[in-house]
């Protein structure tokens, strides 16, 4: 399996750098699981602020200044910088990833980006590790690559203020784009199960992006907090 993404990533590369788009349906590893970090430029095109539209994602979890957030699965950091510019200096965003490389691009990038309100955290497969109490919190192309998805939203759980809100954002089945084949998607009901068997409900829903779908959850009862 590591040999054939390996190949893929190699042939997808060279197309990209030919200005050929991947085709419908071509194997493309996973954000921040087997992309190395010098290798992250090739799903953060020039358009991704277009089709991704991260301010009305973010308006949707309702992330405003000074409000602590999370971004679980953070890969290169692409989106912990807009989140880190959403909540201003009086604001602290953690950004978990469990590759250690991968927490190393997002500092890079955090620093290049003159942002003091970052912290990066290494966190398991089934537990972000974010320290409570946070507003909200955030994995965007993550869902598919969860091993134990139940688990992991039931430690998120917790780590939430009252009414704090969880947002998935995954590529839509029959949405094309640059996320990986249709077969490796995953579907919004499927998200919707698994957190209500963690203890969240569904809150609003979004299938009008270009290429992803927005499920945003808080819980079902008020958690008890940590710390």
């Amino acid at each position: 399996m590591r040999i054939t993404l390996a190949v893929a990533i190699v042939g997808l590369a060279a197309a990209l750098a030919a200005g050929v788009p991947p085709a419908e349906g071509q194997v493309r590893p996973p954000h921040g699981s087997l992309f190395a970090p010098e290798d992250l430029g090739l799903l953060e095109g020039p358009d991704r602020d277009a089709w991704q539209e991260p301010e009305l994602i973010m308006d949707a979890l309702s992330i405003a200044d000074g409000a602590v957030v999370a971004d679980v699965g953070a890969g290169g950091g692409w989106f912990t910088v807009r989140l880190a510019q959403r909540v201003g200096p009086n604001g602290l965003v953690y950004a978990e990833d469990i590759q250690p490389q991968m927490i190393e691009s997002i500092n890079r990038r955090v620093s290049r980006a003159g942002l003091a309100n970052v912290q990066t955290i290494i966190g398991t497969p089934s537990n972000p590790m974010i320290p409570a109490p946070i507003d909200a919190l955030l994995m965007v192309e993550v869902y598919g690559q969860l091993e134990d998805p139940v688990t992991l939203l039931q430690n998120v759980l917790p780590r939430l203020k009252p009414g704090g809100r969880v947002g998935i954002v995954e590529y839509r089945l029959d949405g094309g784009g640059p996320g990986p084949p249709t077969a490796e998607r995953v579907e919004p009901e499927t998200i919707i199960r698994d957190a209500e068997a963690a203890g969240l409900r569904l809150q609003s829903r979004n299938d009008q992006f270009r290429f992803q779908y927005l499920l945003v959850f808080v819980a079902r009862e008020p958690a008890e907090p940590i710390g």
